[in-house]
């Protein structure tokens, strides 16, 4: 099968592969005015917290790929309950943490490529190994980006 090519919109380079997508921030961020972000908007590349009473992670909805080994990849966000939070902060720093959780979540993310809304679709997350994001699990509903999770897409 002939290989992907694109051009990375963080680096300006022509990469070969499956591309990923994401998302900088959880959607919910965007409910924040502007003006009031810094000062209620605690974001790191793979956690946020709103108003020190909403926690949120990133992760990664993987794709299968008919015909290719790597899958395509959403990195996104979802809404954890506070203790989820903290146990998965406690954890995300160390090598060996898959053992940990899953954490129950509410995907904080939209994709403009479905007809249907992706907020608020049920997941789990699933913490892995050696540093690599987590993995989000999709609950397995007839909604189109779930499906794709469980089914995979063509090239």
């Amino acid at each position: 099968m002939s290989e992907f090519e694109f051009k990375c919109s963080c680096c300006g380079e022509i990469h070969k592969g499956i591309p990923t997508f994401g998302a900088d921030y959880p959607i919910t961020v965007l409910q924040v005015p502007e003006e009031e972000r810094d000062k209620r908007v605690d974001l790191g590349s793979d956690d946020c917290v709103i108003d020190e009473k909403d926690f949120y992670v990133r992760g990664c909805i993987e794709i299968p790929v008919h015909g290719y080994d790597d899958p395509f990849v959403w990195v996104t966000w979802v809404s954890l309950s506070k203790e989820s939070f903290l146990q998965f902060i406690e954890y995300f720093g160390e090598e060996k943490r898959s053992h940990i959780g899953p954490f129950f979540g509410w995907h904080c993310g939209d994709f403009i490529v479905y007809d249907e809304a992706c907020v608020n679709l049920k997941t789990q997350v699933h913490l892995r190994d050696n540093s690599i994001r987590p993995y989000i699990e999709l609950e397995p509903t007839d909604h189109p980006l779930a499906k794709e999770q469980r089914e995979g897409i063509t090239k």
